[in-house]
C-alpha cells in the first residue's frame, strides 16, 4: 500500500509557531515592513496628541498594512478587514491584529495626504540608490473613474429649469393647502399642519440641493473671471458671469468631471498623470487633477521631476495630447530633447513611416521640425520608449494594483490615493530589483 506523508489538520503545537516561517524568504511582506521603517512618518504620529482614550493602532502597521494591501489590488476596507484575519501575509505585518474596516477607512481618510506624500520618499529612494537615470522620461495620462455615477451629474442649463420646476411645485402644493385648509378646519378640525409630505420633502431637499451646485458653478464662473481679468486695467462694472449651460456639477462628488477616456466613452472621473524613467520604470512624478485635457500638465510635471530628485531629465517623450509649441520651446529652453508628435499617430504607422534624407530645409516650422525629427530613425527608437515604461506602468497600475477608480471622494483625497498607488507601484519595483534601502531624511 503506498506511504503518504503525515497529515493531521487539527494537530496542536507545543511551543507557538512563528508565523514568517509559513512565508517563502523572498516574500514582499519583510521589503514593505522594512521600507515603511526606513520612512519618515512623523505627519502621522504628529496626529495623534490626545493622550486620554484608549490607544489607537500604531500608524506604523497601519501604514504597513495598507501598502501591503494596495500591492495585492485590495482597496476596499472590509476586504483589508477579511485578509487580516484568512491571509498569513496580512498577519505578519499586523502583528497579529485585527482593525476593523471602520477603523482602516478612517485612518486612510485621517492621513490621506500624508499618505500620498509616501510617494516621493519611494522616488528619493529609488534615486539614491541609482536606480533612477533620467536619461529618457515619458510622460502620459489616463482617466480614472471617481466614487460617483455620471448620471448624478447635471448641467447649469438644467439646473436652471429644474430649480423653477421644483419651486413651481411647491409653490402650486402650498396653494392648494391654502384652498382646502378652511374646508378641512371645518370638517376635522384644527391639525397640526406643520409637516411637509414625504414627496415634497423630498422635492425641498433635492432644490436645496441643486441650489447649492449652481451657486457653485456661478462661484466657480466668477473666479475664472477674476483670474482672467487680473492684471488688466480697470473699467466700469461688468456684468456677472454666467456659466455654459454645459457646464455639470455632480452632486455625489462635485470635484469630479465627465471626461472622454482612451475607449472614447464618458465616465465621471479625474485625470491621473505619471512621468516614468524609461530605464528602471520607475514613477518619478505623479499628479491627478480634475482637468480633462493633458497639454496643461506637462510643464507641471517636468517641474515635480527636478523637485524629487533635484536633477532634470535629458529627453522627454510624450503622446500628441501633451503637444503645443508653448510646452516645447519652454522645456528645449531648459535644456530638455522633446519627442511629442503633434497630431496623434497609431503605433503601427511609426514602422512604416520613412527616414528623411539630407540636410535639415531652413524656415521649417516648430511642427515641421518635430514631425521630421520624428520619422528619423533615432526620432522612432526614441519614441518607441513610451511603450516600454509608462504604458505598462498604467497596465499595472490598472490591472494587478486594480486601480480603475477611486475610492475617496474630492480632488485632494482622489489625488492622495493616486500617490499612494504610484508609491506602492515604486515599492514593488525596488523590491523586485534587489534594491537595498536607505533611511530618507
Amino acid at each position: 500500500m503506498k506511504k503518504f506523508r503525515d497529515y493531521r489538520p487539527n494537530q496542536t503545537y507545543l511551543l507557538p509557531p512563528s508565523m514568517r516561517d509559513w512565508l517563502p524568504d523572498d516574500h514582499p511582506v519583510d521589503y514593505i515592513s522594512e521600507m515603511v521603517d526606513k520612512m519618515d512618518l512623523s505627519a502621522i504620529y504628529g496626529e495623534y496628541r490626545e493622550e486620554r482614550g484608549y490607544p489607537p493602532y500604531d500608524p506604523r502597521m497601519m501604514v504597513k498594512v495598507l501598502l501591503y494591501a494596495y500591492s495585492k489590488g485590495l482597496r476596499s476596507s472590509r476586504k483589508i478587514e477579511r485578509a487580516l484575519h484568512e491571509d498569513v501575509g496580512f498577519r505578519v505585518l499586523s502583528g497579529n491584529q485585527q482593525p476593523d474596516f471602520w477603523t482602516i477607512a478612517a485612518f486612510r481618510r485621517r492621513h490621506h495626504k500624508a499618505l500620498g506624500d509616501l510617494f516621493l520618499q519611494t522616488v528619493r529612494i529609488a534615486d539614491r540608490a541609482g536606480l533612477v537615470k533620467l536619461r529618457h522620461v515619458a510622460v502620459d495620462g489616463t482617466k480614472l473613474k471617481a466614487n460617483a455615477s455620471k448620471h448624478s451629474a447635471m448641467s447649469y442649463g438644467r439646473m436652471k429649469t429644474e430649480v423653477e420646476r421644483l419651486r413651481k411645485e411647491i409653490e402650486e402644493y402650498l396653494r392648494q393647502c391654502d384652498e382646502v385648509d378652511a374646508a378641512e378646519d371645518k370638517k376635522y378640525g384644527k391639525g397640526s399642519g406643520w409637516r411637509l409630505p414625504e414627496h415634497l420633502s423630498t422635492a425641498k431637499k433635492r432644490l436645496e440641493a441643486i441650489e447649492k451646485a449652481k451657486r457653485e458653478l456661478e462661484e466657480e464662473e466668477q473666479r475664472k473671471r477674476n483670474d482672467k481679468d487680473q492684471g488688466s486695467p480697470p473699467g466700469g462694472d461688468s456684468p456677472a458671469p454666467v456659466p455654459d449651460d454645459k457646464a455639470q456639477r455632480n452632486f455625489t462628488d462635485p470635484e469630479s468631471r465627465i471626461m472622454l477616456n482612451s475607449e472614447k466613452s464618458f465616465v465621471q472621473g479625474y485625470n491621473a498623470q505619471a512621468v516614468v524613467d524609461a530605464d528602471s520604470k520607475v514613477i518619478v512624478a505623479a499628479d491627478l487633477t480634475n482637468r480633462c485635457g493633458d497639454v496643461q500638465h506637462l510643464e507641471s510635471l517636468v517641474a515635480q521631476v527636478e523637485r524629487n530628485t533635484g536633477r532634470r531629465p535629458k529627453e522627454l517623450l510624450a503622446d500628441a495630447g501633451y503637444w503645443s509649441e508653448a510646452n516645447v520651446r519652454a522645456l528645449e529652453g531648459r535644456d530638455i530633447e522633446v519627442f511629442i508628435p503633434p497630431e496623434k499617430v497609431k503605433h503601427s504607422e511609426w514602422r512604416i513611416q520613412r527616414s528623411p534624407r539630407g540636410r535639415i530645409p531652413s524656415g521649417l516650422s516648430v511642427k515641421d521640425l518635430m514631425r521630421r525629427k520624428l520619422r528619423t530613425k533615432r526620432g522612432r527608437k526614441r519614441y518607441k520608449l513610451r511603450q516600454t515604461s509608462v504604458e505598462p506602468a498604467f497596465g499595472n497600475i490598472k490591472e494587478p494594483l486594480g486601480m480603475r477608480q477611486v475610492l475617496l471622494r474630492g480632488l485632494a483625497k482622489a489625488r492622495s490615493e493616486w500617490l499612494m498607488v504610484c508609491a506602492v507601484f515604486n515599492i514593488l519595483k525596488m523590491f523586485r530589483a534587489g534594491v537595498a534601502l536607505v533611511t530618507v531624511s
